[in-house]
């Protein structure tokens, strides 16, 4: 009777005793929830056909298209014009051509007109001509325009423009980079991995990081990694960009009975449920069931609405081991490990133990005295 009696103790006390979360029998029985009116799914994962693809990019609002020319004027940009004339001269004080313009007549002379900016509706002004239109030329073109509006007050007049300082060839590059600030454009081939090369490169992890790309309105953000990857998101930048380097970790939880609960970052720009086993130190021995791993996230269907996804493994078979290891982790997944049920009465006698240990260690001082 008192063994009967002891024994209803024990069950009792073990199903009261706490726990580091619900056994896979309980996730079982409990997985049917519905969220925001979608039914949840629960998946075994006992063959590669039941893996989740590789987490697809983000579609690109932008698309490839032909670089602009290196020289073409727009608002801000500042012109130097110079004007050749030979012969009776329009502009008075003219210094003899330098011998570097030899396309020109040796007895013309130059004069060299103030910097001049481009406003913002993209006009310039300048003496006999007034306001002229010149965003969206190249400097050769807006050196023509401007040779033509000086026929009838010049003989021959011939224009050099070049441009002093790019504003309208140029991108902006910011965040976590060695040089941040304005960037002209060489080529006007430059990718985003170019680019930040020339702004002294980024600095941190680059499976943490982001690129931000605002064009003409529109923001669109791209992992580092998989700018740096291949060429494919490996993109070209336009006049008028604006890049930013983001600090964007990467991270699961991890619950349940693991070696460890705590958020852990990325090892990697990819992690594998394998790697994040390892992270975690894997199943407890004393407490977790390694027939029993969870890996909980949304999955976007095919209307867009998020499904509540529930993968399981049972690590106890070896086909398991080689899932693991092509099952992608995402960024915000859950990882538990389901509570061992078999280890209550464990539980149990570690809790006696530890509340009858000191009046173990006291009686043994009692009679060590004693004696």
């Amino acid at each position: 009777m008192a063994v009967a009696f002891g024994g209803a103790i024990a069950l009792g006390a073990c199903a009261s005793l706490p726990a580091s979360g619900p056994t896979g029998a309980q996730i079982r029985r409990t997985a049917d929830v519905v969220i925001a009116d979608v039914p949840s799914q629960l998946i075994d994962v006992v063959d590669a056909t039941l893996l989740p693809p590789r987490e697809p990019a983000a579609a690109s609002p932008f698309v490839d298209r032909d670089p602009p020319p290196t020289d073409m004027v727009g608002p801000g940009d500042v012109l130097d014009i110079a004007i050749y004339e030979a012969g009776v001269t329009l502009f008075s004080g003219g210094a003899r051509a330098a011998s570097d313009a030899a396309t020109f007549d040796p007895s013309a002379k130059v004069e060299r007109l103030p910097p001049n900016r481009v406003d913002d509706g993209g006009d310039i002004r300048m003496p006999y001509i007034g306001r002229l239109r010149v965003a969206g030329m190249t400097v050769g073109e807006v050196a023509q325009r401007v040779r033509e509006r000086l026929r009838g007050f010049s003989q021959n007049p011939q224009v050099l423009v070049t441009i002093r300082d790019a504003v309208t060839n140029s991108v902006i590059v910011g965040g976590e980079v060695g040089r941040p600030g304005r960037l002209v454009l060489t080529s006007n081939r430059e990718s985003l991995s170019d680019a930040l090369a020339l702004a002294g490169g980024y600095r941190g992890d680059a499976k943490d990081l982001s690129i931000r790309l605002m064009r003409q309105g529109i923001a669109a953000e791209y992992r580092l990694s998989d700018v740096l990857d291949g060429p494919d998101r490996d993109l070209r930048v336009y006049p008028g960009d604006r890049l930013s380097v983001l600090r964007r970790p990467r991270s699961f939880s991890v619950m349940g009975a693991p070696g460890r609960v705590e958020q852990l970052a990325f090892s990697g720009s990819n992690e594998s449920l394998a790697e994040a086993l390892a992270q975690a130190g894997g199943a407890n021995p004393n407490l977790g069931d390694p027939k029993a791993i969870f890996v909980f996230r949304f999955v976007r269907n095919a209307e867009g609405k998020e499904v509540p996804t529930i993968y399981h493994f049972n690590m106890m078979t070896a086909g398991s081991f080689f899932l693991a290891q092509r099952f992608s982790i995402r960024d915000k997944d859950v990882l538990y490990v389901g509570n061992a049920g078999a280890n209550q009465p464990s539980k149990l006698i570690q809790l006696i133990s530890q509340l009858f240990s000191p009046l173990v260690v006291l009686t043994s001082a009692a009679q060590t005295l004693k004696n």
